[in-house]
């Protein structure tokens, strides 16, 4: 999985600098999951159809779809549950922080 590198956060010095759309451009990740999740999503292979809906609406960009499977950079994830809830045939389930 190629993860981006986590970049201090300088704000623009003028209005045209600030990025259009809902977060920065990616690999601009200003720093590890603080901690603070107490669900995280979970894919399940065999029901997932690949429409690659969930990487499309994480808003933390943390779905990484280079490989054969889908997979969740925990380290990054903040356990929104966004992509649980968009995806159609309920292949992200959440779970409990530390449950198998």
């Amino acid at each position: 999985m190629n993860r981006p590198k986590p970049v201090r956060f300088t704000a623009p010095k003028k209005l045209s600098e600030y990025p259009l759309g809902p977060a920065f451009r990616s690999g601009h990740l200003v720093e590890i999951n603080s901690g603070m999740r107490t669900f995280r999503p979970v894919i399940d292979t065999e029901k997932c159809v690949k429409c690659l809906r969930c990487f499309l609406l994480c808003p933390d960009g943390v779905i990484d779809k280079s490989g054969d499977v889908l997979e969740v950079d925990y380290d990054y994830c903040k356990g929104c549950g966004i992509c649980a809830h968009e995806c159609k045939p309920k292949a992200i389930q959440m779970k409990k922080e530390g449950e198998a």
